[in-house]
């Protein structure tokens, strides 16, 4: 059993506010509450550190989808089947991580990550205005492989999944920014929950640390969505940009550092 000491874990919670926070908005909450866990507990095992994750972020994810779903109007049509596809996909990708080295992802989604951030810079206009692309049927069978694809990515390796989710979802469907996070936050939960079901089941979770963790995760999803969608699309945009340069820095380190 991994002691669990009153500091750190308070100084966890305080990293899984924040993490949640900036997920709501731009995604790449991983890229600040994973690193904390493995920072501040380094004996517990890796795999139970990513489903302890796994379960504080499916709270927050869960929080900032129901707050967006509220507030602003989402094609259910495209989120939901693509939600649905998702959470199997996956459940796939976490299967496949015991088979094969999630590592060899990391160049590609490395160039894919800088071409997302130089394309958001440049064309200015993108997703600040909601232009829906697609009829529903197409859009519905393009969710559904949007789904698949970013699902069994979430499962198999996940960093950059909600910012991908988001920058697909305005520039492939022409939703605008704040649409497209919160659509982005629906299917990254499920995504989230089909990996936690996974863990939980083999017994990876450190619920310690879980509960905690989920709870202040939720107050910080909760005050991201809620300053999102008071502060419009250009300053998800604006954020998103950030959020996807921390991710180039963090990935570019950890495969030249």
């Amino acid at each position: 059993m991994i002691p669990v000491h009153l500091s750190p874990l308070i100084l966890l919670c305080g990293f899984a506010f924040l993490a949640g926070f900036v997920d709501a908005i731009a995604g790449g909450g991983g890229l600040i509450q994973l690193p904390a866990c493995l920072i501040l507990f380094p004996a517990a095992p890796l795999v139970a550190i990513i489903g302890t994750n796994k379960m504080a972020s499916f709270f927050g994810t869960s929080a900032a989808a129901g707050h967006f779903a509220r507030s602003v109007r989402l094609d259910w049509h495209v989120v939901g089947p693509a939600a649905g596809v998702a959470f199997v996909f996956s459940m796939l990708g976490s299967r496949a991580v015991s088979v094969m080295n999630p590592n060899v992802l990391r160049p590609v989604v490395l160039g894919l990550l800088i071409v997302a951030a130089i394309y958001v810079y440049v064309v200015k206009d993108i997703g600040l205005e909601h232009r829906p692309l697609h009829t529903r049927a197409r859009g519905r069978w393009l969710g559904m492989l949007v789904g698949a694809v970013l699902g069994f990515y979430d499962g198999f390796f996940g960093p950059g999944t909600g910012s991908f989710l988001i920058l697909i979802f305005a520039s492939l469907f022409g939703f605008e920014f704040l649409v497209a996070s919160g659509s982005a936050k629906v299917v990254n939960c499920a995504t989230n929950l089909a990996s936690l079901i996974y863990f939980a089941a083999t017994g990876q979770v450190l619920y310690r640390l879980a509960i905690p963790m989920a709870a202040c995760n939720v107050l910080g999803s909760m005050a991201g969505s809620h300053l999102a969608i008071l502060k419009g699309s250009r300053f998800v945009r604006v954020v998103f940009l950030v959020i996807v340069a921390g991710l180039i820095a963090k990935l570019g380190r950890d495969m030249f550092g």
